[in-house]
C-alpha cells in the first residue's frame, strides 16, 4: 500500500483498502457535485474511475467546481479531472468519456464492468437511463438530486428515493422510477426549500447556453443559482457512501 493511504487504512483496514484498490467506479457528470466526488474517491484509494462528461470548463464554473480555474477554462472537464486525479495518485486508472449520456448512446457503454456508479448529472432522461440499466445489471448506484438554489449544506441527507421530501428533482424521479417499477434507489438530497434567486439576464443566460456545448434544448430550463460549498458537500457525501459500501465499513 502506498504511504499516502496510511491514515485511510487506519480507518478501513487492509481488507477495506484492498477492496477499494480493486474497485472500478463510474462517475457521470464532472461538475460541482461530481468533481468533488471523483476527488474524494481518488484520495481514498479507489483503483479505477471512469468519468463521463462532454462539457468544457466555463468561466461560470469557477465559483463551485473543483476542476475549474482560470487556467482550465476551455478545456474538457474529464481531461482536467484526469490530470488532477493523477497528480494526487499517479497509480489510479482514469478513463475519460467525452459523453453526454442519454438513451441514444447508452448502448456504447458497458455499465456491467463497474463496482459502483455515481450519478451526478442533472438531466432526468439521462439519470433514468443510468438507473434502469444499472438496476438490470444489479450494479449499485448513488444518485445526486438537486444542489442548485440551495444555501444550507447541512440539509443534505442520504435516503431511499421513496423517502425523500421537498426536493423538486427527487419528486420527479420518484414518479418516473415508480412508473418503471424501480423499487429502491440510494440518493443524496436536500430538505432545504429552493431559494428563489434573482436569476440571470437574458444575455447571461444565452451565454451559458452557448457555453454548454450548444445543448440549448437541455438548457432552456431555468439556470439554477449555486455557490461553492453546497454542491461540494453533496459530492463528498456521495463519495463517502461509495467508500463505505465498497470497503464494507
Amino acid at each position: 500500500m502506498s504511504k499516502q493511504f496510511t491514515r485511510t487504512q487506519m480507518l478501513l483496514g487492509s481488507d477495506g483498502m484492498e477492496k477499494l484498490s480493486n474497485a472500478h467506479v463510474a462517475v457521470f457528470g464532472i461538475g460541482g457535485v461530481g468533481g468533488y466526488a471523483v476527488e474524494a474517491l481518488v484520495r481514498s484509494g479507489v483503483g479505477a474511475i471512469d468519468v463521463f462528461d462532454d462539457d468544457k470548463v466555463n468561466i461560470t464554473n469557477i465559483n463551485r467546481q473543483i476542476i475549474a480555474t482560470q487556467s482550465t477554462v476551455g478545456k474538457y472537464k474529464v481531461d482536467v479531472m484526469k490530470e488532477r486525479a493523477l497528480s494526487i495518485n499517479p497509480a489510479v486508472i482514469i478513463n475519460t468519456h467525452k459523453c453526454f449520456y442519454m438513451p441514444d448512446n447508452a448502448d456504447d457503454y458497458d455499465l456491467g464492468k463497474y463496482s459502483y456508479i455515481v450519478d451526478a448529472i442533472d438531466t432526468v432522461t439521462g439519470k433514468l437511463e443510468i438507473i434502469m440499466r444499472a438496476s438490470a445489471l444489479n450494479i449499485p448506484v448513488i444518485s445526486c438530486m438537486g444542489a442548485g438554489n440551495k444555501m444550507d449544506a447541512s440539509k443534505f441527507e442520504v435516503a431511499d428515493i421513496y423517502e425523500t421530501t421537498v426536493c423538486p428533482l427527487a419528486r420527479v424521479m420518484r414518479r418516473e422510477l415508480k412508473k418503471r417499477e424501480i423499487k429502491k434507489l440510494k440518493v443524496v438530497y436536500s430538505k432545504e426549500k429552493p431559494i428563489v434567486s434573482d436569476g440571470l439576464t437574458k444575455i447571461d443566460a444565452q451565454s451559458q447556453i452557448e457555453a454548454n456545448n450548444g445543448r440549448s434544448g437541455e438548457s432552456k430550463r431555468n439556470i439554477p443559482a449555486s455557490i461553492a460549498f453546497v454542491p461540494a458537500v453533496a459530492g463528498l457525501i456521495a463519495a463517502g457512501e461509495v467508500i463505505r459500501d465498497l470497503s464494507g465499513k
